[in-house]
Formats: structure tokens, C-alpha cells, sequence
């Protein structure tokens, strides 16, 4: 199993679209492990984008991840971080496909709703700048058996 990190950006929590976001999550069979809502400040924007604190873009992404709260939360499935990045689609919504979050929801290459690691390294490093170790739940969903062979999820 794979975990990775999500956050619900600003413009999804001002747009009451938190619910709809992570009932797709759920509906596609990721099992949330962690969940909390909270403001992201600017330190903790440089620790998360610490390798864009430099471009010259970087400004106005720490204003937009700091302008409102983020609902901020670790996925776990069988290749859990390709499968949010797809489901995601590309960073403009407005180039993102329909069926895609972006695509669904976004017309902005900014305001584009979410964000989820790019590779299981990743995450594991995003997942441990969001979350405490005890914050992170370890169950079995009485449906596991039911959303991918056993064989699948390793």
C-alpha cells in the first residue's frame, strides 16, 4: 500500500467543494488515514515548497496557500500517488479533461483545487511536514476485500 499527501487548497474550501473532493476520494477506493483542517503560514508553505522558495513564481503561490484554510490529508491504496495525480488531471483546469477534478471544478492554473505528491518519496516527506506520526491511523476497512485483489495492494 502507498500513502500520499492531499491538500484542498483555498479556492476548494472557500468553494464548499471539500465534501465533493473527498467523497471521489473515497468513492475510488483510497482509504483516508489522516484528515485536519488548518492555515497554512508562510513557514510552513517555504518547509512544504521549499524547493520553489527561489523561482520567480513562488511569491504568489505562498499568497494563494496562506489567503484560507486547507483541508489537509493522507490517502492510502495500491499506487495511491499516480492514482490522485489522474484523478487530479493537469495543473490548469483549464487543459484538464472532463472527469478529472481540475477538469470538473477548475478553469485556473492557480486556483486549481488540490494538490497531491508527485512520487512516494514525495509524499513521505510532505506527509511528515502535515502530520505527527500518531495522527496517521493504521484500521482495516471492512471493504478492502472488495476494492482490489489481495495481491494488489502490495
Amino acid at each position: 500500500m502507498q500513502r500520499t499527501l492531499i491538500l484542498f487548497k483555498p479556492d476548494a474550501v472557500q468553494r464548499r467543494l471539500t465534501g465533493q473532493l473527498l467523497s471521489r476520494l473515497e468513492t475510488k477506493g483510497l482509504k483516508i488515514v489522516g484528515l485536519k483542517m488548518l492555515r497554512v503560514t508562510p513557514e510552513l508553505s517555504r518547509q512544504h515548497y521549499a524547493e520553489h522558495v527561489s523561482k520567480p513564481f513562488y511569491p504568489l503561490l505562498e499568497e494563494f496557500i496562506t489567503a484560507g484554510p486547507v483541508v489537509a490529508l493522507v490517502a492510502e491504496g495500491p499506487k495511491a500517488v499516480s492514482v490522485v495525480r489522474t484523478m487530479m488531471g493537469p495543473t490548469n483546469g483549464a487543459d484538464a479533461p472532463p472527469g478529472t477534478i481540475r477538469g470538473d471544478f477548475g478553469v485556473s492554473r492557480q486556483m486549481n483545487l488540490m494538490h497531491g505528491s508527485d512520487s512516494p518519496e514525495a509524499a513521505a516527506k510532505e506527509i511528515a511536514v502535515y502530520f505527527k506520526p500518531e495522527e496517521l491511523l493504521e484500521y482495516t476497512s471492512s471493504l478492502s476485500a472488495w476494492v482490489c485483489a489481495s495481491d494488489e495492494g502490495k
